[in-house]
């Protein structure tokens, strides 16, 4: 039996969001507390889970924003429906409506048709009302004594109405509960645009020198550290993850130079947490150093809730070190106002995935906007205990922290 559009085009957005995310269905039925083989299920479409809040954690799992949460969680409506559909016995409700019309009074009232029979052949010395009547008009003088006889036959035809009426409606219960749920997805898609526009940059170093990639590679497999400039390219080809640390830079700025935006909060959502990494440690520097320390956000991702703590900058580069203050929440942001925020994410103990939400309000709207690394999650893993390595620039070669005499 072919599946349904909606169940095919539910199941095509799950196994969009497995690729994307990498990890074998073992690895996120774990995560998400479902069985491998159920997960492979929702993915080819045999089975639509009966509540959404699984497919929910999934679409979190695997970095999935608001706007594509809104729309899974579309998708997953209908093929739910077509799934109660599948299940229910449709058949049932017809002849319960195809019955209703035969109940109609209107028809049954001929049904003691017998009486006018020997009318027209002559009077019956039994009907003594017609008689009584007037005489020009004797079809209402038949019609009347007629009306209270079928009173029993009204009332069960009113019944068979209302019987009927009540089974259509029942019969269809998943169409009623589910009706509602659209409604609930369409101000996402037509929604107004965001007040502002964010970007992000997610792959700085401290100085612009130091920074350590965790790499699943063997050291003669490893290219020669990039600039900074460079960094993006250099961790993609390599799939590198930040190891110990983590720098985002998000940029916010406002649609209008007059109407600002009122930045709240920037909240922290670890939405995974595993084991460090088992991979080698390789530092983009050899011992720099920069002299500006910039005010930023720490992030503690080992911490059961971790918080977005603003910490103080220093700047070195004069003759004495100058404290940058922090600024905490709320900012403002117009589109010749900007603003930069600084995130640090530290970790020892876990591979954590995570994500940043700002919550705004402007113009008597508010909202959150989920900060995302392209649609996934950042990611930083610990480092402790992995081989450490730096390079050589004079043998072009990557040797160990004992060999180059650096520790850490």
């Amino acid at each position: 039996m072919p599946k349904d559009a909606a169940v095919e085009e539910f199941a095509g957005l799950v196994r969009a969001l497995k690729a994307r995310d990498g990890r074998s269905y073992e690895a996120l039925g774990r995560r998400l507390s479902v069985s491998a083989s159920t997960l492979h299920r929702y993915c080819s479409g045999a089975t639509v889970p009966e509540v959404f809040a699984v497919v929910d954690r999934l679409a979190l799992l695997c970095g999935a924003d608001e706007e594509e949460r809104r729309a899974l969680e579309a998708a997953w409506t209908e093929a739910d429906r077509a799934r109660r559909r599948a299940a229910s016995p449709a058949p049932t409700p017809v002849p319960a409506v195809s019955a209703a019309p035969e109940s109609n009074p209107e028809p049954s009232a001929p049904e003691p048709g017998p009486g006018p029979a020997p009318d027209p052949t002559a009077p019956d010395p039994t009907a003594p009302d017609p008689s009584a009547t007037d005489p020009s008009a004797p079809e209402a003088t038949r019609a009347r004594p007629r009306r209270g006889a079928p009173a029993p036959l009204l009332a069960a035809a009113v019944a068979l109405v209302v019987l009927g009426l009540a089974a259509a409606l029942l019969g269809h219960p998943t169409r009623t509960a589910s009706a509602p749920a659209p409604a609930s997805t369409a101000p996402g898609r037509t929604a107004a645009p965001l007040p502002f526009t964010w970007s992000i940059g997610s792959q700085l170093w401290e100085g612009g020198c130091g920074h350590t990639y965790l790499v699943d590679r063997a050291p003669r497999a490893v290219a020669p550290p990039p600039v900074a400039a460079d960094s993006v390219a250099w961790a993609g080809t390599h799939g590198a993850v930040h190891g110990g640390e983590a720098l985002v830079r998000i940029t916010v700025q406002g649609r209008s130079p007059s109407d600002a935006v009122v930045l709240h909060a920037l909240h922290v959502r670890v939405v995974d947490r595993a084991a460090p990494l088992p991979w080698n440690a390789y530092r983009m520097d050899n011992g720099c150093g920069g002299a500006v320390t910039p005010r930023h956000f720490a992030v503690d991702l080992d911490r059961p809730r971790p918080l977005a703590r603003p910490v103080d900058g220093l700047d070195a580069s004069g003759a004495e070190v100058r404290k940058i203050p922090a600024v905490s929440f709320p900012y403002r942001v117009t589109s010749s106002d900007p603003e930069e925020l600084l995130v640090s994410a530290r970790t020892a103990g876990c591979d954590c995935r995570w994500h940043l939400e700002l919550e705004w309000s402007a113009g008597g709207r508010t909202g959150t906007v989920r900060i995302t690394d392209g649609g996934k999650p950042f990611r930083t893993s610990g480092t402790r205990g992995r081989p450490a390595y730096v390079h050589d620039s004079d043998e072009g070669r990557w040797i160990t922290d004992s060999d180059s005499g650096q520790t850490g």
